[in-house]
């Protein structure tokens, strides 16, 4: 089959269909004066960005977003300055959470951290053990995401890879109608206590936050620690078989091999869900086990996957995908 040489921006991840998404009070789009990664360069790395726990939790949303998913940095891709997560200017911690019009996500080194992943500004991003990656969900909000913000992005928005796998990134739909950026289905946050690019004083407060690496684990843990019983401390991940556990979200690009640099959507939520542009997926990037149809409504052939899927094309089902079954 042709492929698309699609060197727009990559259209990426999920939730709300397409029209109908309506940024909330948490702030769409905000910039709310803060510097530019260039007048605030990044600690002792390229840039990057993070997550956080608590209260009443943000779940998985529902339907179609489109995304820009992008390879390299912010700078290295001219984004307007004083746009996007250019964090709070040093020594005036972040407080308040933002929904931006674009996200660095970037592998670097902070404090004794190394990996961690950064912001666009160089402030360190953290995960949080009582949130849960399959499903990605998060359980921080109220004054849990005051204290941690979380990672928000419009729907519409971009999201710079800076060592960052594509397929490892994602975006969740809280409670209150934002997107949060998701590492390996972590939800990531800052830390209002990151005062300064390169601080990482939100590591290891109430043996529940950490800094998050470039694939979702836990910076500076040890290797093989992040199992699912080690992290089913909150919402109940622990002790199933983590590798077919239904998928509640997934992304699937129009090329195969989960390009950085080309077109994706995303879908999410539970039962039957349409995808915004049917028969165009060769690759697809999940959590779990999911349906993938090749009608919409989930009608039609149908084909059962359990995880990522590198080529599409492999499984019988390249250039297919109309709408995708979950639970």
């Amino acid at each position: 089959m042709i492929r698309k040489n699609t060197r727009p921006a990559l259209l990426f991840t999920s939730f709300a269909a397409a029209g109908v998404l309506l940024l909330t009070a948490c702030g769409g789009g905000g910039d709310d004066g803060a510097k530019a990664a260039g007048d605030a360069p990044a600690a002792d790395a390229p840039a990057a960005d993070g997550q956080a726990g608590g209260e009443s939790g943000g779940r998985s949303g529902g339907g179609a977003m489109n995304l820009s998913l992008r390879s390299g940095t912010a700078e290295q891709n001219n984004a307007q300055r004083r746009t996007g997560d250019w964090a709070n200017p040093p020594g005036k911690p972040a407080t308040k959470p933002v929904q931006r019009k674009w996200v660095q996500l970037s592998a670097s080194r902070a404090g004794d951290l190394n990996p961690v992943v950064v912001n666009g500004a160089g402030f360190t991003l953290y995960r949080f053990d009582k949130d849960t990656a399959r499903p990605s969900a998060s359980n921080c909000a109220g004054a849990c995401a005051t204290t941690w913000p979380p990672v928000l992005v419009d729907p519409g928005g971009k999201i710079f890879v800076d060592g960052v796998k594509p397929s490892d990134v994602g975006v969740i739909k809280r409670d209150d109608g934002t997107r949060q950026v998701t590492i390996g289905g972590w939800p990531v946050y800052r830390f209002s206590k990151d005062t300064k690019p390169g601080d990482t004083n939100g590591q290891g407060v109430g043996g529940t936050w950490f800094g998050v690496t470039p694939d979702g684990q836990k910076s500076g843990r040890p290797t093989g620690g992040d199992s699912g019983a080690d992290e089913g401390t909150g919402s109940g991940d622990a002790g199933g078989d983590q590798a077919n556990a239904p998928a509640t979200s997934a992304i699937l690009f129009d090329d195969a091999g989960f390009p950085g640099d080309g077109v994706a959507q995303g879908v999410a939520g539970e039962g039957c869900q349409n995808v915004a542009r049917p028969r165009v997926a060769s690759s697809v990037s999940a959590s779990g086990s999911l349906k993938l149809w090749s009608k919409a409504d989930c009608k039609g052939e149908s084909k059962v996957i359990n995880g990522d899927v590198a080529d599409l094309a492999a499984v019988g089902f390249d250039n297919k995908t109309s709408s995708v079954a979950f639970g």
